[in-house]
């Protein structure tokens, strides 16, 4: 079963041949917001929230990965489910405060924060934030001295090879992200000293989309080694441990979904054998982001023309890579492999052939599917782009070329709303200074 097919039959429905999110016909949609735009189906995020978490010993929080996708209506959906959430940035900070989360319930990750980050951080009283590096912990103990508070803080560390793992490594190797196991006692001494600074805990991420819950589970097991290190090195309880994310979807046909079942049983078996007093009443923490949007999100594109190139056939929609970089092949891939990509309107169509997918910009990068089976297609049919809710929007060029940003739907109960406007070409130039 193709993952367009897989997807449809866990989560929609085709009617007439036309797709279906959340209750509303994609045309609907399309002739209501225009295209291109992102739909997300809130059925489908509380399916995912609830798999995961029916999965999970209780003991394991779950704090959604902002970076992901940063719409403040997928915020405040998983912050009333009692999500936490992680963030990157300053400006993720903003967006999670805006979405209603407590301070206290946000983790600050990632490496290159800013001083001016960090005091914002501080002077709301952030949550916990994780220190990547030797400058990064002398700074935050300055800066929170300056400030006159405690913050809470945990050391990321970039393990050891043996935690590898997933589509895109994070750690066990040279990396900026995270501070070397084999160096971790210098920074876990300097934040000990900071008089203002309370480390409590220890924060792993050795790679991301990862499908194989073994593989999880390897550097799961490597984070409580890391932990047991750090406990004896401070001689005291750990009070958060953090496994990072890396969950992943599937998006190519031959991938398999993560067993989100294996997987659960496998954290518990881990968290059960725990015998170490330093880590008996430790919370522990995952940060998915991919797992829990991914497959709630539809990139919609009506096509714009369709022509033959000497013996190559192309549909050209009126989106592309300037909104949706990951499914040109252009975040990561290696080898540039076809998202689940439809024709939305002709889902029940078999008479299909070999089809180049593009978008609208003067590039031959700005590619979405190469030699894509699809059906004969016309100028002004519809076209889905499949698990686009996480990496999508947010990890792209939205300036190239200057074409405007997309609009964003959400889907609940049958009702199709806008939750982010499309850009003006007024907005292109808003901010520029004569």
């Amino acid at each position: 079963m193709s993952i367009v097919d897989r997807v449809v039959a866990s989560y929609f429905r085709v009617i007439s041949g036309e797709l279906v999110i959340g209750g509303v016909p994609v045309s609907e949609i399309a002739n209501d917001f225009g295209t291109p735009t992102f739909v997300y189906d809130g059925s489908v995020l509380d399916a995912s929230w609830d798999r995961l978490r029916r999965a999970l010993p209780d003991r394991v929080e779950v704090f959604y990965s902002v970076k992901a996708n940063p719409n403040r209506v997928i915020l405040k959906h998983f912050l009333e489910r009692g999500a936490g959430l992680e963030i990157a940035s300053g400006g993720e900070l903003s967006q999670a405060l805006a979405a209603g989360a407590s301070p206290e319930r946000i983790v600050f990750a990632g490496p290159g924060k800013s001083e001016t980050e960090t005091r914002e951080f501080l002077s709301i009283g952030g949550g916990e934030i994780h220190v990547e590096s030797m400058n990064e912990a002398e700074r935050l103990g300055r800066l929170a001295a300056e400030l006159g508070v405690v913050v809470r803080a945990a050391v990321r560390v970039n393990p050891t090879a043996e935690a590898l793992g997933g589509a895109m490594r994070m750690g066990g190797k040279a990396a900026p992200f995270g501070v070397d196991e084999e160096s971790m006692e210098d920074v876990v001494d300097v934040l000990m000293s900071a008089r203002h600074v309370s480390l409590a805990g220890v924060h792993i991420f050795a790679g991301t989309q990862i499908l194989d819950a073994d593989v999880l589970a390897v550097q799961y097991r490597k984070c409580l080694e890391i932990a047991r290190k750090v406990a004896r090195r401070i001689d005291a309880p750990l009070a958060t441990v953090d496994f990072g994310g890396g969950l992943g979807i599937p998006y190519f046909d031959g991938e398999e979904a993560l067993d989100i079942e294996r997987f659960g049983r496998l954290v518990a078996e881990l968290l059960d054998a725990i015998d170490d007093e330093h880590l008996r009443e430790t919370r522990f923490l995952v940060e998915p982001g991919r797992y829990l949007a991914g497959e709630a999100g539809i990139y919609l594109c009506r096509i714009a023309d369709v022509k033959e190139s000497r013996g190559k056939r192309f549909i050209v929609l009126d989106g592309g890579m300037h909104h949706h970089l990951a499914a040109s092949g252009n975040l990561g891939q290696v080898v540039k492999r076809n998202f689940p990509i439809a024709v939305v309107n002709r889902m029940e169509h078999a008479d299909v052939s070999p089809a180049e997918v593009v978008g609208p910009l003067c590039t031959p990068l700005d590619t979405l599917a190469r030699k894509l089976p699809l059906p004969a297609a016309e100028v002004g049919d519809l076209v889905g782009v499949f698990q686009s809710g996480a990496y999508a929007r947010a990890a792209s060029p939205l300036g190239f070329l200057s074409h405007p940003s997309p609009a964003e739907i959400f889907v609940a109960d049958g009702e199709a709303r806008l939750v982010r406007r499309r850009g003006t070409y007024a907005d292109l130039t808003h901010d520029l200074i004569d």
